[in-house]
């Protein structure tokens, strides 16, 4: 299971501050999983957490050291924060590698979704954070001005509380998927309840909807390996124009897995990434 460990974030400012959100500092909460190998710094999606790759994290343990946090908003870290910005998160994957001492030249940064796009974006920005990425169901398209709505609608159709974990795991499509989702969920009144606030999840994407992020995909310098689901969301001509721009990227496409291709089809994901990090 790994130990887990807080990281305290000092914030400044308010960039893309969440409804009613504190601007104290940010807590994180993160795993580690051990291993003595090059570092795996693992990020998920949106109103997701870090045990969602604890499957992945196992299969790595011989080789690899593997780290994994519950984004700021998420999971057991700071539910409500002031700052959901994405520079927010960029700061939090430089606190987070400080305080375990991951070297640059030796981490891989790994993200889902929007964790994908946090990793993209600390990449471009921080060139010295990690010698290589991989991206799943993640890439710099933009603006999606319907994202915050559509977001927000997904969250309000949750029947919250849940009654039970069996009935949350069916709701979420069953599978490891629907297991993994359904693990994300705390007791509550009446039963199980998200953990993440639907308010700072909109606030969370504002800033998809207003832009796009290829001026940074265009400042990435470190070898990418870009994994799509085959049922995913993400548009192959997405994928196949980050690879123009930056030749130095492969493309991996999982058949049958959707959006959470990590819970869909772990042992693929694994294989692609082995195959890419050796």
């Amino acid at each position: 299971m790994g130990t887990t460990i807080t990281v305290t974030v000092e914030e400044s400012g308010r960039e893309g501050g969440a409804a009613g959100g504190s601007a104290g500092p940010v807590r994180l909460v993160c795993t580690d999983h051990g291993g003595d190998g090059p570092p795996l710094l693992l990020l998920h999606g949106l109103a997701g957490h870090r045990g969602e790759w604890d499957a992945l994290a196992a299969r790595f343990a011989a080789t690899h050291r593997v780290i994994a946090f519950d984004a700021r908003g998420s999971g057991e870290s700071t539910r409500r924060p002031g700052d959901v910005s994405r520079a927010a998160h960029v700061r939090d994957v430089l606190a987070v590698a400080r305080r375990f001492g991951l070297a640059g030249e030796e981490t891989v940064l790994v993200g889902q979704s929007m964790g994908g796009l946090t990793a993209l974006l600390a990449a471009a920005a921080h060139p010295e954070v990690c010698r290589a990425l991989v991206l799943v169901e993640a890439g710099p398209a933009g603006p999606s001005p319907r994202l915050p709505e559509q977001i927000g609608a997904w969250l309000d159709s949750w029947p919250v509380p849940f009654p039970d974990v069996a009935t949350a795991e069916a709701f979420f499509g069953g599978g490891p998927a629907g297991r993994a989702w359904a693990a994300g969920l705390v007791p509550g009144p009446g039963g199980l309840h998200p953990r993440a606030d639907r308010d700072v999840m909109v606030a969370t994407v504002q800033e998809n909807a207003r832009r796009h992020f290829w001026g940074d995909w265009g400042r990435v310098r470190c070898p990418v390996l870009v994994v799509r689901g085959g049922n995913g969301a993400m548009k192959p001509d997405e994928a196949d124009r980050m690879r123009s721009l930056h030749p130095a990227t492969r493309i991996a496409v999982v058949p049958g897995a959707g959006h959470d291709v990590h819970l869909d089809d772990t042992a693929a994901l694994y294989g692609e990434m082995a195959a890419f990090l050796a």
